[in-house]
């Protein structure tokens, strides 16, 4: 069983920074794709970006040149790096592997972006 932990999330202002992290426990996850999804209330989750497990990056056009999503196998944790932030990315941000099963999913990490 896996557990997902996500942290670092918080308050910002438009333009700034915040970087995202998520620690899996219960099995290492080096041969798993990851992906980064966020969440606004009363919609599904949605794609954010994916990290292969060689390492390949895709990302949703709408953070395509700003987020940058990496990963430590040896630490069983996923990043992502955000930058250039607007207020439509404020949302609860969640990584899950990328799989028609995913991980059970975990608490999440609010990010705000004010205006």
């Amino acid at each position: 069983q896996v557990q997902l932990v996500e942290s670092g999330g918080g308050l910002v202002q438009a333009g700034g920074s915040l970087r995202l992290s998520c620690a899996a426990s219960g099995s290492p996850f080096e041969n798993a794709n990851m992906g980064w999804y966020r969440q606004v209330p009363g919609k599904q989750h949605e794609w954010v970006a994916t990290i292969t497990s060689t390492g390949s990056a895709a990302y949703a056009d709408s953070v395509k040149g700003r987020f940058t999503i990496s990963r430590d196998n040896a630490k069983n944790t996923v990043y992502l790096q955000m930058t250039s932030l607007k207020p439509g990315d404020t949302a609860v941000y969640f990584c899950n592997r990328v799989s028609r099963v995913p991980y059970t999913w975990g608490q999440g990490t609010q990010v705000t972006v004010s205006s």
